[in-house]
C-alpha cells in the first residue's frame, strides 16, 4: 500500500457563520489530522484548550468542509485491482474522484474501499471528501426517527461519531471534522487476505492453538482458482487450500508448551509472531501480527452474596486493579505511540492492572493494543455507546453492526482484550433516569446491548466473555435485579460526588466497582500554562477565581464547585484562599478514591474488581482523571500507587469493630509480625498488640484489633498505627477539621544530587499527605512519592528530579511542599480573617 497523506488542502464548503478571515481560505490540510489542528497550523484559529476558547469555536459545529487533493492514478495492469482506503473519516462525508462518486460515510469508527481501477488511467484528478456537519446530521436523524433521551443536550445518540466530540463533563465541545486515520491506495492481484480471525486457547496439556480463519477477495480479473495459505505461529507451519471459486478458509496451528500470556502482577507478557501468507505460487498478499496465549472466562455465577464478576485469566481469579480510559487528546490524531507509551507506563506506575477503554471515546489505534500487550495491562473494551438512548433503526443499526464486526475482528490477535461490554450506563439510564416515559414506544439500543452486540461477539470471537452494558445484572430482567444492584454484577457508585459523603463508599460491598471517582484540579504548572482570569490574569489573582466565567469553561461538572466544597468541608474544611482551595481539592480527591478503593480490596474476592473514573484527561480540566490532560500525575495517581500496592495494610471495620485488613496480591506468602499501636498525635504510646500473620498468596486476611487497643481516649489527639514489615497504615481518630494536628509537624533537608534533589523528612508529630509540588519550580519535574504520610519519629526520603534551582530552599515551604497539616493551619487564618473582618 502507499499512502496518500501529501498534497491535502481543506476550505469551508457551507453552513454555519463562518468568519470572514476563513470563509474565503484555502489551508493546507495534515491527514490524518482534523479540520481544528490545521486552522491552528495556518493561524486562523487559538488553540481551543486555552482559556475560553473554546467557546469561540462554536460556529464550526455547524460547518461542512472540503478536503481535496491532486490525484493521478497510473493505469491499471489488466489483472491488477486499485483500491482507495480510507480507515477513518470522521464523519459524515461524499467522497469522489473527478466527475465520480466513490461513496459515502457516515461512520468515524470504520473503514471504507473503495475501488478506483476505473478511474486508474493517468489523467489527474481531485480527489475529495466533502464532510458535512455532524450536528445538522445528527439532528436531522433525530428529526425523522424521533428524540430520545441522552445525558446532554446534543445529539451525540445520532450518528457514529465519538460522543465526547460533542462534549462531556470533562471534555470541551468542539465537534471535529477530517481525515483522522491513514488514506492509503492498494494495488493487488488475484485476491488478497480481505480478514483473518485468529482464535486462540489453551488446551489442558500446554498446547498454544491458534485457529486461523480467514476470509479472501477475489479481484473478479483473473480465473478464481485455487489459492494456498500458509500460516506460521512460533515456528510452527500450518497450511490449507482455498478451493478454486471459495473465498473462505481455515488453518489450525498447534504449539507445544506454549509460554502463557499473563497480566501485569501476574507472570510475564511473551507474543509470538503470526504470519499468514496467501499464494497462488507467487505471494498475493501477506497479513501479520501477534498472539499471546492465555485463556479468559469471566465468571457470574449466583453465590450468598447475589452474582459475582470475576475475571479469570489462565484459570486464575484475577482482582482488578483498574481505571476508565477516554481519549488521550479531544484532538485524536495526535495521539502518539510515544504518547501512549507514558500514559501506560503511569498506569504501571500506579500498579494498575487494567484499562477500560469507556464508550463514548474511539476504538483505540492498534498502538494501544500492542502497549498492552507488552507490558501486561488488560483492556476492558466498550462498544461505543454511552449514557444515551439509540435508535435502532436504520442507518444507525447497520453502521453500528459493521463497526462492531471490523473493531472486533481487528482486535482479536491482542491477549490484553480480555472483555467486550455493551455499552455505558444504556441499560442503567433506560431504567431509572426517566427515560421510559420520554420515550414512548421508541427503541432505546435494548436490542444492541442484548443481541446485536452480544451475537456479533459469540459469532466473530467467542474465545472473550461478552457483558451487556455497565452497569448490569447477569441474566437478570431490570423487574427482576436493578442493573446498578451493587450485589449483582458490575456497578457504578455516581452517589458518592452527586449527592452523599465519600465516607459512604464503606456502606456497600460491590462485586465490581467499574466506575467510580471523585473531581479535582488539574496540576497548578497544567492550571497556570492553560486557565488565566477573565481579565488575563492568573487565575489566583481573580475576585472569585472559582466562579471566573474562564475557569468554568474548564469546570464541566454540573454543580462541580460546591460538590468539591461540599466533599472538603466535613474532612479538611474550605479553605478561603485558591492556593489552598486547589490543594485541598486534590487532597480530597485523593483521600476519596483512596478510601473506597482500600475497602474493596479488603473484601476480595466477594468484590472482584475496581475501575476508577478516570486515568487521563484530553485537556486541561477539573476532572476525575489522575493523570492530567498535559500528562502531569496528581495526587490522586500517588493514591491509586498506595490503595493498589502488591501489598497492602488498611484500617477497616467489621460488624462495628476495628479490623486491620492485610492484602496480599503477590504469589508469595506474607508472613510477618502485625503490629497495631494507639499513641498520640506525638508519638507517645498508649496502648499495643502484637500478632504473627500469615497470608496466604492473593488472599487477604482481616484482623480485629483490641477493643483496649483500637478504642479512644482522645481521638482530637491520637492515631492508630499499624506496620507489618515496611507496610504502614495510619488511622486518626478523627477528621482534619478536629484532629488536633501540628502545622509545622517535621524536619526537613535537601541536598543536590547528580538528577536533581533529595529531601529528607523527620517527623516531630503526625504528617500527613506530604506532597512536593514539583511542576511549581519545573514543569519537568518528578518526585519519587507523594501523599507521604508519618506517625511521629518516623522518617521518609524523596528524590526531586528537577532542573538546578536558584534557591533549594524552595522545595521545603508552601506552595511548592504541602501537607494536610498546614491547610489545618490555613483554616485557623480563615477563620481568624474572618472575624477581624466582622
Amino acid at each position: 500500500m502507499s499512502t496518500l497523506h501529501d498534497g491535502w488542502t481543506v476550505r469551508v464548503a457551507g453552513g454555519g457563520d463562518v468568519p470572514p478571515e476563513i470563509a474565503g481560505r484555502t489551508v493546507p490540510a495534515a491527514v490524518p489530522g482534523c479540520v481544528h489542528t490545521d486552522l491552528m497550523a495556518a493561524g486562523l484559529i487559538g488553540d481551543p484548550y486555552l482559556d475560553a476558547a473554546e467557546q469561540d469555536l462554536a460556529w464550526m459545529h455547524r460547518v461542512d468542509w472540503r478536503f481535496a487533493r491532486p490525484l493521478r492514478l497510473e493505469p491499471a495492469a489488466p489483472d491488477e485491482r486499485v483500491d482507495l482506503v480510507l480507515a477513518g473519516v470522521d464523519t459524515v462525508a461524499t467522497v469522489r474522484l473527478g466527475d465520480a462518486v466513490l461513496g459515502r460515510t457516515a461512520n468515524m469508527h470504520r473503514g471504507y474501499r473503495f475501488d478506483v481501477r476505473a478511474l486508474a488511467d493517468g489523467q489527474e484528478r481531485e480527489l475529495v471528501v466533502d464532510v458535512a456537519s455532524a450536528t445538522t446530521y445528527a439532528e436531522g436523524e433525530r428529526d425523522r426517527l424521533g428524540a430520545r433521551p441522552n445525558a446532554y443536550p446534543t445529539p451525540f445518540n445520532y450518528v457514529r461519531k465519538m460522543a465526547c466530540s460533542f462534549g462531556w463533563d470533562w471534555g470541551p465541545d468542539l465537534r471535529t471534522a477530517g481525515l483522522w486515520k491513514p488514506v492509503t491506495l492498494h494495488r493487488w492481484r488475484v485476491a488478497r487476505l480481505a480478514e483473518v480471525r485468529p482464535l486462540v486457547g489453551v488446551e489442558p496439556d500446554g498446547t498454544g492453538v491458534v485457529e486461523l480463519l480467514v476470509e479472501v477477495e477475489r479481484s473478479g480479473l483473473a480465473a478464481a482458482g485455487a489459492l494456498e495459505l500458509r500460516a506460521e505461529v512460533a515456528g510452527v507451519v500450518a497450511r490449507a487450500v482455498v478451493p478454486a471459486g471459495a473465498d473462505r478458509a481455515a488453518l489450525v496451528v498447534r504449539v507445544p508448551d506454549a509460554p502463557l500470556w499473563w497480566p501485569a502482577g501476574y507472570g510475564d507478557q511473551p507474543l509470538s509472531d503470526v504470519v499468514v501468507t496467501l499464494l497462488d505460487g507467487d505471494v498475493l498478499d501477506r497479513w501479520t501480527s501477534r498472539v499471546g496465549f492465555r485463556t479468559v472466562e469471566l465468571r457470574t455465577d449466583d453465590d450468598e452474596h447475589g452474582t459475582a464478576f470475576v475475571l479469570v485469566v489462565n484459570g486464575r481469579p484475577v482482582f482488578v486493579k483498574g481505571a476508565n480510559w477516554i481519549p488521550d487528546d479531544h484532538f485524536v490524531s495526535r495521539i502518539t505511540r510515544e504518547r501512549l507509551a507514558a500514559r501506560f507506563d503511569q498506569a504501571l506506575g500506579a500498579n494498575l492492572n487494567l484499562l477500560r477503554v469507556w464508550g463514548g471515546g474511539i476504538y483505540e489505534s492498534d498502538d494501544f493494543y500492542d502497549l498492552a500487550d507488552e507490558r501486561g495491562l488488560l483492556v476492558w473494551q466498550d462498544f461505543l455507546l454511552a449514557c444515551a438512548a439509540y435508535p435502532e433503526e436504520e442507518p444507525l443499526a447497520g453502521e453500528l453492526a459493521a463497526e462492531a464486526r471490523e473493531n472486533v475482528v481487528r482486535l482479536m490477535p491482542h491477549p490484553s482484550l480480555v472483555v467486550w461490554n455493551g455499552g455505558n450506563e444504556n441499560v442503567w439510564g433506560h431504567e431509572d433516569w426517566g427515560w421510559k416515559a420520554e420515550l414512548g414506544g421508541l427503541t432505546w439500543g435494548g436490542g444492541y446491548a442484548h443481541e446485536l452486540l452480544r451475537d456479533v461477539v459469540a459469532q466473530t470471537d467467542p474465545t472473550r466473555p461478552y457483558c451487556d452494558n455497565s452497569p448490569y445484572s447477569p441474566r437478570r430482567a431490570p423487574d427482576e435485579v436493578h442493573p446498578n444492584d451493587p450485589d449483582h454484577g458490575s456497578h457504578h457508585q455516581w452517589e458518592v460526588w452527586n449527592r452523599v459523603d465519600w465516607t459512604e463508599y464503606r456502606s456497600e460491598v460491590p462485586r465490581f466497582c467499574s466506575e467510580f471517582g471523585f473531581q479535582g484540579p488539574p496540576t497548578w504548572r497544567t492550571l497556570s500554562e492553560s486557565v488565566h482570569a477573565a481579565d488575563g490574569g492568573p487565575i489566583e489573582d481573580a475576585p472569585d477565581p472559582k466562579n471566573d466565567p474562564v475557569w468554568l469553561v474548564h469546570q464541566k461538572a454540573e454543580d462541580g464547585n460546591g460538590k468539591l466544597d461540599r466533599g472538603m468541608a466535613p474532612h479538611v474544611g474550605v479553605p478561603q484562599r485558591f492556593v489552598d482551595w486547589h490543594w485541598a481539592a486534590q487532597l480530597v480527591q485523593a483521600r476519596a478514591v483512596r478510601y473506597a478503593l482500600e475497602h474493596y480490596r479488603s473484601w476480595w474476592p466477594r468484590t472482584a474488581g475496581a475501575i476508577v473514573w478516570q486515568l487521563n484527561d484530553c485537556w486541561p480540566v477539573t476532572s476525575w482523571a489522575a493523570v492530567d490532560g498535559a500528562g502531569r500525575p496528581k495526587p490522586l495517581w500517588s493514591a491509586l500507587r498506595k490503595a493498589f500496592a502488591p501489598r497492602l495494610l488498611t484500617v477497616v471495620e467489621r460488624d462495628g469493630a476495628t479490623c486491620v485488613a492485610a492484602v496480599n496480591d503477590t504469589d508469595e506468602p506474607w508472613v510477618g509480625d502485625l503490629r497495631v499501636r494507639r499513641e498520640t498525635l506525638g508519638g507517645r504510646l498508649v496502648a499495643e498488640e502484637s500478632v504473627a500473620v500469615a497470608v496466604d498468596p492473593r488472599q487477604v486476611h482481616v484482623h480485629v484489633v483490641r477493643a483496649a487497643v483500637a478504642g479512644w481516649d482522645d481521638p482530637v489527639t491520637e492515631v492508630l498505627v499499624a506496620t507489618m514489615g515496611d507496610d504502614v497504615a495510619v488511622h486518626p481518630g478523627a477528621e482534619d477539621v478536629r484532629l488536633a494536628l501540628d502545622p509545622d509537624p517535621a524536619e526537613y533537608a535537601v541536598e543536590r544530587t547528580a538528577t536533581g534533589y533529595r529531601l529528607r523528612v523527620q517527623a516531630r508529630s503526625l504528617v500527613r499527605d506530604l506532597v512536593v509540588h514539583a511542576d511549581r519550580i519545573d514543569p519537568d519535574a518528578v518526585v519519587s512519592d507523594a501523599l507521604v504520610t508519618l506517625p511521629a519519629g518516623a522518617t521518609a526520603t524523596l528524590e526531586v528530579t528537577c532542573r538546578e534551582l536558584d534557591d533549594p530552599a524552595v522545595l521545603l515551604a508552601a506552595p511548592v511542599l504541602r501537607t494536610a497539616n498546614d491547610l489545618q493551619a490555613a483554616r485557623v487564618g480563615d477563620v481568624a480573617a474572618a472575624a477581624a473582618g466582622t
